[in-house]
């Protein structure tokens, strides 16, 4: 902590004789409305992971426009690339682009009503999750920065990123992909930053928290095997089904009973069953998928050992057979503690004070921008975006058709960026 204290007191001191640009304030001001207008423009052409095509495309024509040298990634990522006129450190800024398989309800001018096949079903397709806002204040942040490019100490690194809500079926896709196609490597980002926008937290204001901030999620597969009968007749089966509602009882004793939850949240949850074709036969197979979510590996792996040891033996006891397959999505988001330090003071500024930059708690909600963070120090906040006068309660929740933000302060998205971007390399020249 003495540490941690003392990281934030140097940095407060180098940033204050850190100066952006005497044009910055006018700059981000001339493009907020630009930043809002491309906002609803994503949103109302939304594309599903690893299909954002047409969206790729407009970025890339945007970066391009203003001079900023591009790549494509990751099937239909895009990395942006802005060498600075003076010497200093390579900064890495990410958005996520993609949308999800959600029908739109809100009444909104630029309202989503775009439709697609997603898993041999008709889907509509929304903007649930803010990944449009996401876009818009990086591209604003990208033309305001390449504006400044003289000033800029060191090379600017722009991380499009497609696929965050996950990859369909066997493809890979997202923040893995681009780790993996070298998105960090050339030029060698040396600190990564994204930003989520929330809509249930105060409009304009920053939330963080050092070290683990989101959960890991892993998603889990059970298949339970019995003996199939007639439904008249349930002594001659051993029912997949009954197997499996004691199997999901008791998943819950791991979270509630096994696990010291006093150390780290645990999540365990079954959205997805799948047994039988008639109401009176007990069918032969039962399948259950869910997710596990935890904020510290050594507890990930225990939830992983229990789960298997617990719906092994229950399956035994009812003479029935099962399979447990978990497959890790992402990883524990763990802000570097260093980096949120020296950065909170830059944060400060964006948002316009220290009251409006919050310390919040750790969250189950899971992000793959963790597997940035295996590559280079990273730091990951959250953008309120909350409607006035509702409370947090009442805020459309994230993946819901009634997802809502208010993005009259995505300013404060640009301002973060770019301010990271400057203040960063004032003390690692």
């Amino acid at each position: 902590m003495k540490q941690i204290l003392a990281g934030m007191l140097l940095f407060s001191a180098a940033v204050s004789a850190q100066q952006l640009p005497g044009n910055y304030e006018q700059l981000v001001k001339t493009e907020t409305p630009k930043v809002i207008e491309w906002r609803r423009y994503f949103h109302e052409h939304p594309e599903l992971s690893n299909r954002e095509f047409n969206t790729s495309k407009k970025i890339e024509a945007f970066l391009k426009s203003i001079g900023i040298e591009t790549k494509e990634m990751a099937k239909t990522g895009l990395v942006g690339i802005l060498k600075g006129g003076k010497p200093g450190p390579v900064v890495a800024l990410r958005a996520d682009i993609d949308a999800l398989p959600v029908t739109e309800r809100n009444n909104l001018p630029f309202k989503s009503t775009v439709t697609t096949e997603y898993n041999g079903q008709t889907v509509g397709v929304m903007h649930a999750c803010g990944h449009d806002s996401h876009i818009a204040m990086l591209m604003g942040t990208a033309e305001v920065l390449s504006k400044m490019k003289k000033d800029i100490p060191g090379t600017v690194v722009f991380l499009f990123q497609p696929a965050e809500e996950g990859p369909p079926g066997t493809e890979e896709g997202g923040a893995p992909l681009m780790v993996k196609e070298g998105a960090l490597d050339n030029p060698k980002v040396d600190a990564v930053f994204g930003m989520h926008i929330e809509s249930g937290l105060d409009l304009g204001k920053i939330y963080y928290k050092p070290e683990g901030f989101m959960a890991s999620s892993d998603w889990f597969t059970i298949k339970v095997k019995g003996q199939q009968s007639h439904g008249a007749n349930p002594w001659k089966s051993i029912d997949p089904i009954v197997v499996s509602s004691a199997i999901i009882q008791n998943l819950q004793t791991i979270v509630s009973r096994q696990m010291d939850i006093t150390k780290a949240p645990v999540v365990i949850t079954v959205g997805k069953i799948d047994a039988g074709v008639r109401p009176n036969i007990i069918p032969e197979e039962a399948i259950m998928e869910g997710t596990i979510r935890t904020l510290d590996p050594g507890m990930q792996k225990e939830v992983h050992e229990r789960i298997r040891t617990m719906v092994n033996n229950i399956a035994a006891a009812y003479g029935a057979k099962a399979e447990v397959n978990i497959d890790t999505k992402t990883l524990v988001t763990y802000n570097d503690p260093t980096l949120v330090a020296e950065s909170l003071p830059s944060l400060e500024k964006a948002a316009g004070g220290k009251q409006n930059v919050i310390l919040t708690r750790w969250q189950t909600g899971a992000e793959d921008f963790s597997y940035y963070g295996t590559k280079a120090p990273a730091f990951f906040f959250y953008l309120g975006a909350r409607k006035p006068g509702i409370t947090e309660l009442q805020a459309p929740a994230h993946h819901t058709p009634d997802f809502y933000i208010d993005d009259s302060r995505l300013d404060v998205g640009v301002r973060a960026f770019c301010q990271l971007v400057f203040d960063y390399a004032s003390l690692h020249q």
